[in-house]
């Protein structure tokens, strides 16, 4: 299974957003641009800068690959209203960020890592891909051998580090280890500081 391997930290200082959280320690530290001329390429950015930026922080933000999120805009732009919205929509949707929002693992990456490992079971049946996408009426639980690991059994210390709020469109029962699914996130429930726009504005030139 492909996937980015290259430093979470050094790819926030370039994007200069924390995109895990042990950045934000890193990144109070060390702001700029990772390199030996990092200071010498902080400037006035183009617009095509600023969207390829826009759409590299969202894409590694949820952890895709080039191909996997190209593909993701392009599902949002044939499907109906506003094509930003949409792709966040389908990218909160993806089975790690839910099991991140959830509160079950301190980062995406994490829940990544959890569910390709099998830990989960989707209405019933073992799952161990990231990108499946939930939908309403789904219900996702810690498979029964996994709730005895020592990480499961902990996972109230880990809900408390992660400090998630409740969203909409799911519901956690940590005593229960299951995730319930009752509807669309909203655009609301994303991350605020994301120009989606930009990003529509990129794969349209």
């Amino acid at each position: 299974m492909a996937r980015d391997r290259s430093p979470i930290v050094k790819q926030s200082r370039r994007e200069g957003y924390a995109l895990h959280p042990k950045a934000h320690k890193i990144m109070a530290k060390k702001s700029g641009i990772p390199g030996a001329h990092g200071r010498d390429r902080q400037g006035k950015t183009s617009m095509y800068a600023q969207q390829l930026r826009e759409k590299q922080k969202v894409r590694r933000l949820y952890g895709l690959l080039e191909k996997q999120f190209s593909n993701l805009m392009k599902e949002a732009s044939r499907a109906a209203g506003q094509s930003g919205e949409t792709l966040l929509q389908l990218l909160e949707r993806r089975l790690d960020n839910t099991i991140y929002r959830a509160g079950f693992a301190v980062s995406r990456r994490a829940a990544r890592q959890l569910v390709t490992h099998g830990h989960f079971m989707l209405n019933g049946r073992r799952v161990d891909i990231p990108s499946i996408r939930v939908k309403s009426g789904d219900v996702i639980t810690v498979r029964p051998r996994s709730t005895k690991s020592d990480y499961f059994v902990h996972i109230d210390d880990v809900i408390k580090e992660t400090n998630q709020p409740s969203f909409s469109w799911m519901k956690a029962d940590p005593k229960k280890m299951t995730v319930t699914i009752s509807g669309l996130p909203l655009r609301t429930e994303a991350e605020a500081d994301i120009n989606e726009q930009l990003i529509v504005e990129y794969y349209s030139r």
